[in-house]
């Protein structure tokens, strides 16, 4: 089983907000350092730890592949990698890197560039299901009463029982996921994530428990979460293999 990874982090970091930089070495989420790390380095390392993805492509803010690719030949140093430019959205970004996939190539795990502590053993664990299933998302069941509301106003409660919160990596066959993207070229259909483009074909995809660690930096308050998730992840294993 020989995978691919896509990682778009080619976001501006809007929710971040500004003047982090002092602190964390950027504005954007994605080059924010912990440890003296960036964040999208260290969860590169974790996509590195596993054999069977054979390729790692990234993409970044058009017209930062040259900086980005210095930045992972200092906290990276593998051949396994590849920078390539994003696009407008996520669903141009990776449509992007599936473009780019190696032939030979059986299944792509897109995975936010900003998860870096999503556990090893959890890819592996979605590998497996995926070339069982063919389409495998990570999900963590709600755990407070969610409301549907329009114009501010309560219109219903929906049952906890059947809400997950969406996590990634979110893994398919390559086949699937470019008649996907093709699909959605051809109706003009945007989404926030893959595995909604799979929907839209009226594909099955399934769903794996995630993790509670497998958080995505998005906000400033994130930042002294993964400051204490990657000290106690230094504490307690070896270092990530970096090729």
């Amino acid at each position: 089983m020989d995978v691919a990874a896509i990682l778009p982090a080619a976001g501006h970091g809007t929710r971040m907000g500004k003047d982090l930089s002092k602190h964390y070495g950027s504005d954007r989420k994605q080059f924010m350092k912990l440890g003296g790390v960036p964040i999208l380095a260290l969860t590169i390392r974790k996509f590195l730890a596993v054999p069977r993805i054979k390729e790692i492509l990234v993409a970044v803010p058009e017209g930062s592949e040259a900086d980005v690719q210095a930045m992972l030949a200092d906290t990276v140093k593998s051949s396994r990698v590849r920078v390539l430019a994003g696009g407008r959205n996520r669903q141009e970004s990776v449509r992007h890197c599936l473009d780019e996939v190696s032939d030979g190539i059986q299944f792509v795990a897109v995975h936010d560039g900003v998860r870096p502590f999503v556990p090893v053993s959890l890819i592996e664990q979605a590998l497996d299901e995926a070339a069982q299933r063919g389409a495998v998302i990570l999900g963590m069941p709600a755990e407070e009463t969610v409301k549907q509301i329009s114009l501010k106003v309560v219109r219903a409660t929906l049952p906890r029982e059947r809400i997950m919160l969406v996590q990634t990596p979110q893994v398919f066959a390559v086949d699937l996921l470019k008649r996907a993207f093709l699909q959605a070229a051809q109706d003009g259909f945007t989404a926030t994530d893959e595995a909604s483009l799979v929907e839209h074909i009226n594909e099955d995809v399934y769903v794996l428990r995630g993790s509670e660690r497998n958080i995505k930096i998005t906000r400033p308050h994130h930042l002294s979460i993964a400051q204490l998730y990657f000290d106690e992840e230094n504490r307690e294993s070896a270092p990530i293999p970096r090729c």
